[in-house]
């Protein structure tokens, strides 16, 4: 675990502009990761695009090899458009071979998803969405597990090996609107604020979290509440600025996106800004540059952590 107050997490360099991906580059950013005071990995799923990017479970899976303490975690996958019998066996098969280091980060999806693709509707999301998760669980904790439900049904089937957690790697769950963030105390163990949503959206759903959690009757201390963060550490603020636009504009189609969720400036104002996050109910973050990934590891590790 990290040595500061709050635990902090980075994101392994995931979409590459150049082919083929940089094996040696994403090699070495493992390697140093573990030598640092972070606690955990994480990597993000879009599976369909013209940006290059790395399917998160083959990339986990890739950084279960180079790694021996950090957790991995997605943020997010998206069930609905998985099949979960087999992405139970993926995701169960991951947790052995990284020694029960797993997180697994789910969510939702949002209108823009073209799931015709993935051959679902995107009728009854919610239904599915519930659903494939108690498949999760219920092959990941009966020896022969049956689903009586809307989408599946299958009576007796195992599946082996077990995750190496018990009873399941921890869901986490992203989600921004009351119902899913309802649905996350309802159904999760934890949840992270998505990096496409505002410091300021983060305060107002930690607030509703905690109203659901007391309704709930859940305890929040088994509940944690984690942020991705977008993050630019320059003291040239108009430089961190443009190569922020550039990247949201590339990853996300959408380079406005950039001044509304990341944090970006120098180094004190950063740490003012996480502060922010903290104070606010943040019990962990998930720290993500995206550009100079390699320098930001290591400035983060050595003036970030320790502060917060």
């Amino acid at each position: 675990m990290a040595t500061g107050k709050i635990p902090c997490g980075i994101a392994i360099p995931q979409t590459f502009a150049s082919s083929p991906t940089d094996i040696q580059f994403l090699h070495t950013f493992l390697r140093k990761a573990e030598t640092l005071d972070y606690d955990s990995l994480w990597v993000q799923e879009q599976i369909i695009g013209d940006t290059s990017i790395l399917e998160p479970i083959t990339l986990l899976t890739y950084a279960a090899a180079l790694t021996t303490k950090l957790r991995l975690g997605t943020s997010v996958i998206l069930p609905t458009i998985r099949n979960p019998v087999q992405l139970a066996k993926s995701l169960s098969s991951l947790d052995q071979l990284s020694q029960g280091r797993l997180i697994v980060g789910v969510g939702f999806g949002g209108p823009h998803m073209q799931e015709a693709v993935f051959g679902v509707t995107g009728e009854q999301r919610a239904r599915r969405f519930v659903e494939g998760l108690n498949i999760l669980k219920a092959l990941w904790t009966q020896p022969k597990a049956t689903v009586s439900g809307t989408f599946w049904n299958f009576t007796n089937i195992p599946m082996e090996p077990k995750p190496v957690q018990k009873p399941y790697p921890p869901l986490w769950f992203g989600a921004r609107e009351p119902v899913g963030l309802k649905r996350a105390v309802r159904h999760g163990d934890g949840w992270m604020g998505a990096g496409s949503s505002s410091s300021a959206d983060f305060v107002k759903h930690v607030e509703l979290l905690r109203g659901f959690m007391d309704d709930a009757k859940r305890d929040p201390a088994t509940f944690p509440l984690s942020k991705r963060v977008y993050i630019a550490i320059d003291n040239n603020k108009e430089r961190a600025e443009r190569r922020l636009r550039e990247w949201f504009g590339d990853r996300y189609k959408n380079a406005d996106m950039a001044v509304r969720v990341s944090l970006w400036g120098s180094l004190a104002e950063c740490l003012d800004k996480l502060g922010e996050l903290t104070r606010a109910g943040a019990q962990h973050l998930m720290l993500n540059p995206v550009f100079d990934e390699m320098e930001h590891l290591e400035l983060l590790a050595r003036e970030v952590l320790p502060k917060l």
